[in-house]
Formats: structure tokens, C-alpha cells, sequence
């Protein structure tokens, strides 16, 4: 078993010895996490796996200014002497943030003599801290260069968006990036609605399981007929689901007397979704068939199972319309779940399966929610996010980006009873501004993004069933949130 061992600083809180348990090692040409054991055992944090291969350690760490972020070392090889977690925290981001300004200025990216100076700033931070011997001052180094190196990492990715942006304008005053949100079951009113058609050229009509076939056999088509229509007459660009979100709070109450029956559940899934497509077929060409289908751990259902049925529904719905664009989405996208469940298929290798296998996709969707768990993603930091959507464009095929991010801690009665806020949180925590902040941000580096070709908000309003915990656009009491102003003011400043 491979075990390394990582000196704690002095003085950390018993929640933030609590969060280092979450770390996990991860490796292979994806960077993918292994199961993985972390537990604080005096003044060491030890992490063990089933494998003896070097890898880099992943590591939730509160960052000056940043927020509670997971962080990630260089590579490590497993040795009998302690690492010190601080240094190792600050070389792997300092190796990140050198490469990457090294990677876009050969690229093109002009970069400003004060951003160099940031970086070097990091660099030697990092020097002093990692040529000392262990000792309280050494920890301090460390600390500046990973608040440093954090910051310049941020201002490093305002140059790029501006001068990204300001290439992609040059050629189309306005993008085509599709940009909205989710919707739930009701048609949206009053305000909400005004603001919703202000911000959005695009919405998502989720197309739930549980409410299109409550019980096996009876469909319900109301709520999502009047929901087409009001989204046609509002000349909103239409993509239908995700039809089966792999969560088990939007799947059918019915369903679960069919656990481990494969045949069966096969059927149903491709029963619903060649019924869906055939009674929207002609108003609606854009059709997400699953949502986290290679993360999902329900029904007794493995991960090739999983893929099979990804891989059945898809055929299923182009039996009824060969033309149809297809897509699937892809949760945990830093792949979470395979550092507490064995798995062979990471989301990156999930997809490129799917690929392989001759299943014409038109598009990915990416789903990053942040700070929410179990489904969600830790919160990371927007060069993170740039670097892991361009893994995500390798593949190929163009990508679509869920987004989504809580606006309060507190239990959401609403949402998935799984699900909540305690992921790592972003600058200040969880509050309606929080999640403004963070919806300018990440919104704005996805649309930048030419292989992005939608970005979709999660859900649009609290007061309806959803899936993650305050995370709408709408509150629970119909008050527009500070993230649609946002919004609105990227879609007017950059698309159509």
C-alpha cells in the first residue's frame, strides 16, 4: 500500500484538520483521483492507496482572499520522510501558474510587466520557503507564496479572458454562445420571467422522469407543453433535458422496484426517451439525454452498465430522429467520486468511451457545480477551471458547461435531500453575493471559451423542486438574486 505523509503547520482549526481528511492522490494522463484514505493523526496528515505510484496530492486549503479551494501539489513519490504540506501546496501551484503563463504567452498571450512581476513575486516566495529547513519561518513562505501565487494565478486569467475576448470580438461583434438557464416545472411570471428573458438567449427544459411518468405508464405533458410554448413565444433558443438525471431525487418513485434489473431499466429509459423525442420532435432539436451518468452509484447499477445505457438511450432517440443533436453530461468532472469508490472510468474516460464506441455526440455538458457535495465539485479556482475545460476540449467534440453555486449553507427543503452546501466555498462562503461573484466569474470563462458552445445555469427558482441546494437564480420567496444581474451583463457586453 502507498502511504506519504505531509507535516501539518501549527494552529489549524478542528475544521480545517476535518476538510484535509477529504484529500485524496491522484495520477494517470487525466490526473484522476485514486481511492484514496486521509486521515490527521497528530501533526501529520497521512494518505494512503492501494497503488505505489507516485501522483500529486489534492488538498482542500483556505487561500487568503480565494476562498476554501482544492489545491493541488506537483508529483510526489512516496518516501519515509514527511513532506511539508504547505511547501508542497505552494509548488504545485506556483508549477501551474509558471506553465500556464508559459503555455498562453507562447500562444500569443501578451503579458504585463506587472503580472511577471506577480508571478516571479510566487516564485521566490516559493524558493525561500522550500530552501529552508523545516521551521515556523519556512511555513510563513509558504503561506505568501501559495496567497501570491493564487492571486497572480486570477489576474493571469483576467489577461487572458480580455485579450481572448477581444480576438473573438475582432472577428464577431456578438458570439453565438447559447446562454440561460434551467427551468423548472412552472412557466415563468412577473419579474423573474422579465429578468430570465433580459438575461438569457437559451433555456434548458429539464424534461424530469419523475414528472413526465409519476407512475409507470401515465404521462404528464402539461407542465412541459406550456413551457415550450412560453419559451417559443419569448424566441428563446430550446435544448430539451437532461430526460434521465442519474439522481435520485429526479428518477421516477416506480423505478426502484426494477433495481438490478438491467433489461428493464434499459426499456423504461429508452421508452421515455423515444416517447419525449417523438411528441417534441420538429419544435425541439437540441436533446441532453443523461446528466451524471458516469458518476452515479443508484439502482445497483456498475459503471459499464451505466455506459451501456448512456450508449442505448442515445441510439434509442435517433431511431425516432437520426438528425437529432445529441448530448450527454458529465458530473464530478474532477472526478470526485473515484476517490471513495473503485472505478475504472473516470469522467474523462467515460466520455472518450462514448466517443469510441461510434455514438455520435453533438456536444458534451460539463457540470460545474461548486461546493456542493456529494454530487458536486470542490471549489476550485478559475485557472483550475480554464485548465480542466481545455482537457475536456481534447476529446473533440464541442463542449456545454452547467453551471451552478450555492447562495446559502442552510437546508434547502427543496432541493435533493442528499445533497448540500459543504464543499470548499468560494472568496466569503455561501451568500446571494457569494454567488454572484462566483457566477461572473466562472460564467465569463466559459463563455470565453471558443469550444464552449452553451452555458447553462443549473435551475432557475428555489421555490420549485431542484436538484442543488440554493442554487437558483430566483429565491424561494420569488426575489431575484444579485447572479441574473450578472448574468444579464455578460450576455449584453459579449453575445447576442
Amino acid at each position: 500500500m502507498g502511504v506519504m505523509s505531509f507535516l501539518l503547520p501549527s494552529g489549524l482549526s478542528a475544521e480545517a484538520l476535518r476538510e484535509l481528511e477529504r484529500a485524496c492522490v491522484a495520477g494517470g494522463p487525466d490526473n484522476m483521483p485514486w481511492p484514496t484514505d486521509a486521515h490527521v493523526q497528530g501533526d501529520h496528515l497521512l494518505v494512503s492507496r492501494s497503488v505505489e505510484e507516485s501522483g500529486t496530492l489534492v488538498v482542500p486549503w483556505d487561500v487568503d482572499g480565494a476562498g476554501r479551494l482544492m489545491s493541488s501539489s506537483a508529483t510526489l513519490m512516496e518516501r519515509s520522510v514527511p513532506y511539508s504540506l504547505l511547501v508542497e501546496i505552494a509548488r504545485g501551484k506556483v508549477n501551474q501558474l509558471r506553465c500556464q503563463s508559459a503555455d498562453w504567452r507562447a500562444g500569443g498571450l501578451a503579458i504585463p510587466p506587472a503580472l511577471v512581476q506577480e508571478v516571479q513575486q510566487a516564485t521566490f516566495a516559493f524558493g525561500s520557503a522550500v530552501t529552508q529547513p523545516p521551521s515556523e519561518a519556512a511555513v510563513l513562505q509558504a503561506r505568501e507564496a501559495i496567497n501570491r501565487a493564487y492571486r497572480a494565478a486570477g489576474d493571469l486569467v483576467g489577461v487572458y479572458l480580455d485579450q481572448v475576448f477581444q480576438i473573438r470580438h475582432a472577428r464577431q461583434p456578438r458570439l453565438d454562445t447559447a446562454f440561460g438557464t434551467r427551468l423548472g416545472a412552472a412557466v415563468p411570471e412577473g419579474a423573474a420571467a422579465d429578468a430570465l428573458a433580459a438575461a438569457c438567449n437559451s433555456v434548458c427544459l429539464p424534461l424530469a422522469w419523475s414528472v413526465s411518468e409519476p407512475t409507470a405508464g401515465a404521462w404528464q405533458w402539461d407542465a412541459h407543453d406550456a413551457l415550450l410554448a412560453w419559451a417559443e413565444a419569448h424566441d428563446l433558443e430550446v435544448t430539451a433535458g437532461p430526460l434521465v438525471d442519474f439522481s435520485a431525487a429526479r428518477l421516477p418513485d416506480w423505478l426502484w422496484s426494477h433495481e438490478r434489473d438491467l433489461s428493464a431499466l434499459g426499456r423504461f429509459m429508452c421508452r421515455y426517451v423515444e416517447t419525449a423525442v417523438r411528441r417534441y420532435r420538429g419544435r425541439v432539436r437540441r436533446w441532453q439525454l443523461a446528466a451524471a451518468s458516469n458518476s452515479a452509484s443508484l439502482l445497483s447499477l456498475g459503471e459499464d452498465e451505466l455506459l451501456l445505457l448512456t450508449v442505448r438511450m442515445a441510439e434509442a432517440a435517433r431511431q425516432v430522429d437520426p438528425a437529432l443533436e445529441v448530448i450527454v453530461g458529465l458530473a464530478q468532472p474532477w472526478g470526485e467520486y473515484m476517490a471513495v469508490e473503485d472505478r475504472n472510468h473516470s469522467p474523462f474516460i467515460f466520455a472518450d468511451t462514448l466517443i469510441r464506441s461510434g455514438l455520435t455526440l453533438a456536444a458534451l455538458d460539463v457540470e460545474l457545480v461548486m461546493g456542493v457535495t456529494p454530487r458536486g465539485s470542490y471549489a476550485r479556482d478559475l485557472l483550475e477551471t480554464s485548465r480542466l475545460l481545455d482537457m475536456y476540449a481534447l476529446l473533440g467534440l464541442p463542449l456545454r458547461v452547467t453551471l451552478g453555486y450555492p447562495s446559502s449553507a442552510s437546508p434547502d427543503p427543496l432541493a435533493d435531500p442528499d445533497f448540500r452546501a459543504d464543499a470548499g466555498h468560494w472568496r466569503g462562503g455561501f451568500t446571494p453575493q457569494d454567488q454572484a461573484d462566483w457566477a461572473r466569474a466562472f460564467a465569463t470563462l466559459a463563455v470565453c471559451k471558443p469550444y464552449v458552445q452553451a452555458v447553462h445555469w443549473t435551475h432557475f427558482n428555489d421555490a420549485e423542486p431542484h436538484t442543488f441546494p440554493h442554487a437558483g437564480l430566483v429565491d424561494a420567496g420569488g426575489n431575484v438574486k444579485p447572479a441574473l444581474a450578472h448574468l444579464r451583463e455578460l450576455r449584453e457586453k459579449h453575445l447576442r
